[in-house]
């Protein structure tokens, strides 16, 4: 019923910059908050950042300053603005919302497939 498609991963070298994005498609009344998450191997997925539909962000202390959160409400996109990367930033990000599919049901966590980032020192 509801997708979210991310795309921008890649490899990067220790300090460049890369840019995800996020797309979220399907059977969509409102969106509440947007968010990414990342998860390296053999550790938890923890969030990197989310936004509300009214802009607020909120950031993991690990990317403050590095990364900026945005989102696009018409289109229903968030995107990532990830500087100045560390090799520790290499996960794989996930994209996440908040979706209510129809204004009289409460809204439901929906996830994406996953986007690798990969730092090289």
């Amino acid at each position: 019923q509801v997708q979210l498609v991310e795309s921008g991963g890649g490899l990067v070298q220790a300090g460049g910059s890369l840019r995800l994005s996020c797309a979220a498609s399907g059977s969509i009344y409102s969106i509440t908050v947007m968010g990414w998450y990342r998860q390296a191997p053999g550790k938890p997925r923890e969030l990197v950042a989310s936004i509300t539909s009214g802009g607020n962000t909120n950031y993991a202390d690990s990317v403050k300053g590095r990364f900026t959160i945005s989102r696009d409400n018409a289109k229903n996109t968030v995107y990532l603005q990830m500087n100045s990367l560390k090799p520790e930033d290499t996960s794989v990000y996930y994209c996440n919302a908040e979706v209510r599919i129809m204004p009289q049901l409460g809204a439901m966590d929906y996830w994406g497939k996953g986007t690798l980032v990969t730092v090289s020192s």
